[in-house]
């Protein structure tokens, strides 16, 4: 993200399928780049994925930040990481879930995905994330200063260790 961010590049269909594990080095690598958009003026065409899709592309018409769309898309990436299931269906305020999170009403929403277990942390960095107005998202640079990210940080060279032999068993 960080990469594509430095070149002004707004992917616009960051989805679990567009991210490739380098098996050599443990890195992520972004793919497809079909629906990319290169500088800094705002967009107004409808692309990227359904389902990771951010709240203001599906609006239609409106001018939006594709770096901030983009950020939502990773906090759903992120999500299904962690917890193995899509945060909502849609992004849309009339949509179960995600008015949940519109409202405000995290407690029990993180109830309702049978995810209060998760730390506080992540949760508050993904309802971040996943905010409403793209303007309350965080930048790159928030996400990587988030406690959650320091946490995870500290112990990244062990799980890089386990997932270099987990691809080696197989």
């Amino acid at each position: 993200m960080e990469h594509m961010s430095q070149r002004q590049v707004a992917h616009r269909d960051i989805k679990l399928e567009n991210v490739l594990v380098d098996t050599s080095s443990m890195t992520l690598k972004v793919a497809d780049f079909g629906y990319a958009a290169i500088g800094t003026e705002l967009l107004k065409s409808y692309r990227g994925t359904f389902t990771y899709m951010a709240p203001e592309i599906k609006e239609g018409g409106k001018l939006y930040d594709g770096h901030k769309a983009d950020l939502f898309s990773a906090g759903v990436v992120l999500f299904i990481l962690v917890r193995g299931i899509f945060p909502f269906k849609e992004a849309r305020k009339e949509e179960f879930f995600y008015s949940l999170l519109c409202q405000g009403n995290f407690q029990e929403y993180w109830s309702k995905v049978e995810s209060q277990y998760l730390s506080e942390d992540f949760r508050d960095l993904i309802q971040k994330m996943l905010s409403y107005d793209p303007k309350a998202r965080p930048s790159l640079a928030e996400i990587r200063a988030h406690p959650w990210m320091q946490t995870k940080n500290s112990s990244s060279a062990l799980i890089k260790q386990q997932l270099v032999d987990l691809v080696r068993q197989t």
